[in-house]
């Protein structure tokens, strides 16, 4: 799913009008793919009565082509109209389809509409578009307003579609009205609109579907978008195949130099990652006080004993790894080394002699700020997966200017480092060296727990380690991670029970969903 701006989507209608496909044809191409998954809804679950809250712009046209459809169909419609005139065809043709329609001019009290939602088993929410500015003008959010209130003292809810986006959100900063109205479903057109996956824009979006508008093929405008989101679609694509006649040297040996005798669990995690998403052998490289704690509980693995300064990897190891990597095809440095000093002398040491695929995280990035030009001794497009602390350590950026443009500092310096930047928190964002960036739509506190990480970079490493390409190995591995924290949550109920070791355990389930 294409990820875009609201100017960036006007580009886009604009071109594919000089290009023969008119804005009156894609509305009705909006309007139609609208109307078919709210039908599809209607018949999974016995609905067939829906209100639509109509605005004037391009919103309320989409929203009328859809009531159009499907009072065809044999729903019973009303179409609820805020500064939309009568004479406009569309309600012409909706009218001798057999809809209803009531105005606010003539309802101040909003006592119609208040009865329609009451007879509605869907709100279509088209009011208001991808184009508003808040604050919202008084008959909007008095609709608004007035449709929050009734909701509040129904039984039994209707189903929300918010139509392109929720009314009052602003789809380029991500700021919302107060008045906004929860969806449950938000059918965009075409693309992303990129506020929707901003806080707290996103509290009211619900799920996201995306309907094709019909665009012309080769559009410039189109073309030059190079921002996604990830889907269910894209990340199966991305995973490597496994054949009928595979052994375990057809998925790769991934090398995991990780734990300290201060985070002995962080290697656990991200090796057991590394096989749960694949890997045909992996191999831990720990201190070797870890061993006798970690050998029982991940006995697939193959085991290097690091030399150790106090439990931490000392710089003596690195001969010891040089000597282990003959069947490396992966390697992920990082989870759980802690800061000694020791243990940054190893990684200073050993990063110019690494020549197969590489993940860094955690202290392994940590370590990284120590070192000159850092950037130009890893191999050739490595994978970093700092948090905004970490980010900030490497950059020398704040955590709020990180966290204030996520975006445009994942790109900067996946541009300037040569290398794939995984910058995690509530909607983690991967950036590419060549200009691609995904952002994965998933903000949830069931991630928000110590070792949650060294999952993730196990998940990376692992999918490195089958051959898959840095970034598509970026946005698969987190995609995978950002939803196995949710099923967690899900199984356990709650986000504040969720444990790294639950989210690990989620995994198989989102890769049974992917396949």
């Amino acid at each position: 799913m294409k990820l875009v701006t609201v100017s960036q989507m006007r580009a886009i209608e604009k071109e594919a009008d000089a290009k023969g496909v008119s804005y009156a044809q894609l509305m009705e191409n909006a309007g139609r793919g609208l109307a078919e998954i709210v039908h599809a809804l209607g018949q999974e679950n016995g609905w067939d009565t829906v209100t639509g809250l109509v605005g004037s712009g391009n919103n309320g046209g989409d929203a009328l082509v859809a009531l159009t459809w499907l009072a065809g169909a044999g729903w019973r419609t009303y179409a609820y109209l805020a500064n939309r005139k009568m004479d406009d065809p569309l309600i012409m043709r909706y009218l001798e389809a057999g809809g209803e329609i009531f105005q606010f001019g003539s309802d101040p009290n909003l006592e119609a509409l208040n009865g329609i939602l009451n007879e509605s088993a869907v709100l279509m929410d088209g009011l208001l578009g991808t184009g508003i500015k808040l604050l919202l003008k008084a008959e909007a959010a008095l609709v608004l307003a007035g449709t929050r209130v009734a909701l509040s003292k129904m039984d039994t809810l209707p189903f929300v579609v918010a139509v392109d986006c929720p009314s009052g959100v602003d789809c380029d900063s991500g700021e919302a009205a107060r008045e906004t109205v929860p969806a449950d479903l938000t059918v965009t057109m075409a693309a992303v609109k990129q506020g929707l996956l901003k806080l707290p824009a996103f509290e009211f979006v619900g799920d996201l579907e995306v309907v094709d508008i019909g665009l012309p093929e080769k559009l410039d405008a189109w073309s030059v978008v190079k921002t996604e989101v990830a889907d269910w679609d894209m990340v199966s694509a991305f995973l490597p195949e496994r054949a009928l006649a595979s052994h375990k040297g057809t998925f790769g040996t991934a090398f995991v130099i990780a734990g300290s005798t201060s985070y002995t669990g962080a290697a656990l995690l991200a090796g057991e990652a590394a096989y749960r998403v694949g890997a045909g052998l992996v191999t831990m490289a720990v201190p070797e006080p870890l061993h006798a704690a970690l050998s029982g509980q991940i006995p697939e693995a193959t085991w290097v004993l690091l030399p150790h300064e106090n439990g931490f990897i000392s710089g003596q190891a690195v001969s010891k790894v040089l000597e282990q990597l003959d069947r490396a095809t992966a390697m992920l440095i990082g989870p759980g080394l802690g800061t000694h000093s020791s243990t940054k002398s190893f990684v200073e040491n050993f990063l110019p002699a690494i020549k197969i695929p590489l993940v860094i995280d955690a202290d392994g990035l940590r370590h990284l700020v120590q070192i000159p030009d850092w950037h130009k001794k890893l191999p050739a497009t490595s994978v970093l997966t700092p948090h905004p602390g970490e980010m900030s350590a490497l950059t020398g950026l704040s955590r709020e200017e990180i966290q204030s443009n996520r975006e445009v500092v994942a790109e900067r310096y996946a541009r300037e480092w040569g290398h794939v930047i995984v910058l995690k928190g509530a909607f983690t964002v991967i950036a590419s060296p060549d200009g691609r960036r995904t952002t994965i739509p998933v903000a949830t506190p069931a991630l928000a727990r110590a070792g949650t990480g060294d999952v993730l970079a196990g998940l990376i490493v692992g999918l490195r380690a089958q051959g898959s390409d840095a970034f598509e190995a970026a946005v698969a591995g987190a995609f995978i991670h950002a939803q196995a924290g949710l099923l967690a949550a899900e199984e356990l109920g709650t986000t504040a029970s969720v444990l790294a070791s639950d989210v690990l355990n989620a995994v198989p389930e989102v890769l049974a969903e992917l396949e």
